[in-house]
């Protein structure tokens, strides 16, 4: 049997997760060899960070081609295929590190807000967030509004931050926090959320490190507005399939 076909999702899986925005398989990812290695790599670029934040390492790809093993392997394409279908690019990836006691707050927001004009739509874009440590909600795991993702863009408003990444949050009044559904997950286990839904995640008060690594996929059949400043110097990998939406992808 193909790695592929051993990961690949059940028809349940992928019902619930078109219905709800999100999937928790409650399953490792990686054998435990190959996830060592990626948590080594991810130590290196803690350590090298510079001036960075420890949430602030995005695309770490684009410097350390190491990662690819990774965000193209086998493993993970039989379970994006199984949500957006074969033809598949890799849109971006980041590590985001929240240390003990220190780590802030993520807002809620749509990935997709934040992307608002490189793509021209967005229902074929999934994130896979892969947990480099145990993630809970003691050091700040992520939560998701279920079904959000087919409302749209909501309504944001700027934020007090210095943070590079995150400017602008859903207006509080707009987020119903009884309905979150929170991400534990066992270190070396993943979670799937579509690019539209409404999450975020809580400081971290507990003397334990949460790191997550996000892998993001979109269907090649969208297409990237190659005008976009956002988009110019952004790269983007060609993984399998067709690019039906003739997008810039870059062939390894």
């Amino acid at each position: 049997m193909r790695t592929d076909e051993k990961t690949k999702l059940s028809l349940e899986e992928i019902s619930f997760y078109k219905d709800n925005g999100y999937l928790l398989t409650n399953r490792p990812l990686f054998s435990k060899e190959k996830f060592d290695r990626l948590f080594t790599i991810f130590e290196e670029h803690l350590n090298n960070r510079g001036n960075l934040r420890p949430d602030e390492l995005d695309v770490p790809h684009m410097k350390d081609a190491r990662l690819f093993e990774f965000l193209m392997a086998p493993e993970i394409l039989g379970i994006v295929e199984g949500l957006i279908g074969r033809d598949i690019g890799l849109w971006s990836s980041h590590f985001i590190c929240k240390e003990p006691r220190t780590g802030k707050k993520t807002p809620w927001h749509e990935d997709s807000a934040y992307w608002d004009g490189r793509f021209n739509r967005y229902d074929g874009i999934v994130t896979l967030w892969l947990a480099i440590d145990e993630s809970t909600k003691e050091n700040g795991c992520m939560g998701v509004i279920p079904g959000s993702h087919h409302n749209g863009f909501s309504e944001y408003e700027k934020m007090d931050t210095d943070h590079s990444i995150f400017n602008i949050e859903i207006k509080r009044s707009a987020v119903d926090e009884s309905k979150v559904v929170w991400f534990e997950l066992q270190q070396n286990h993943y979670s799937l959320h579509d690019s539209r839904i409404i999450h975020g995640a809580n400081p971290n008060t507990s003397e334990k490190r949460r790191t997550g690594y996000t892998m993001r996929y979109f269907n090649t059949d969208l297409i990237m507005n190659q005008e976009h400043p956002d988009n110019i110097n952004h790269k983007v990998y060609y993984c399998r399939g067709e690019n039906r939406g003739k997008n810039p992808l870059i062939y390894l």
